[in-house]
């Protein structure tokens, strides 16, 4: 499993899995799979360079796609942790806590010492991984601004300090 960075060589595989990621999970992001189909190629070639507000990062097997994060900084000034997907035959492989891995390492290196990311609790699976991936829940929830019936809650995660 290699996780990378993307650059704008990756758009291809940027749009497909996102776009993947999107019909398999159409309620868990903030985006929907047509208002990702209007995007132009120039526009997933941005999204891939990390022109714009995200950072992305997908998981390689075997040279194809298989996992998809990014991080963005909110306008309250807090790194989120948003995207995040693992197709269905590589879940439980080491490809979505390396996702989870780069934002962390990324968001260090960038001089932030805390990630947070929104889940719905109902969501058993993803809470418990987030949890393990040191993640916990805040008392902070807020409906999905595309699916609005859905709440979801905060969950943050802290750098420790070097000893």
């Amino acid at each position: 499993m290699m996780i990378r960075a993307t650059i704008e060589d990756h758009w291809e595989a940027l749009r497909e899995i996102r776009l993947a990621s999107l019909l398999d999970a159409p309620t868990a992001f903030g985006v929907s799979h047509a208002s990702a189909l209007e995007f132009s190629e120039g526009d997933w070639r941005s999204r891939a360079a990390n022109r714009g507000k995200a950072e992305f990062f997908l998981a390689f097997a075997d040279g194809a796609a298989v996992g998809i994060v990014a991080n963005v900084l909110s306008d309250a000034s807090e790194l989120n942790l948003i995207a995040m997907w693992v197709r269905p035959g590589y879940r439980g492989t080491d490809a979505a806590s390396g996702l989870v891995d780069a934002v962390k390492n990324s968001a260090v290196l960038r001089g932030h010492q805390r990630v947070v990311l929104d889940v719905s609790p109902e969501n058993a699976r993803a809470a418990s991984f987030y949890r393990k991936q040191g993640f916990s829940f805040l008392p902070e929830w807020e409906p999905l601004a595309t699916h609005p019936h859905i709440t979801v809650q905060k969950m943050e995660w802290r750098a420790t300090a070097p000893s």
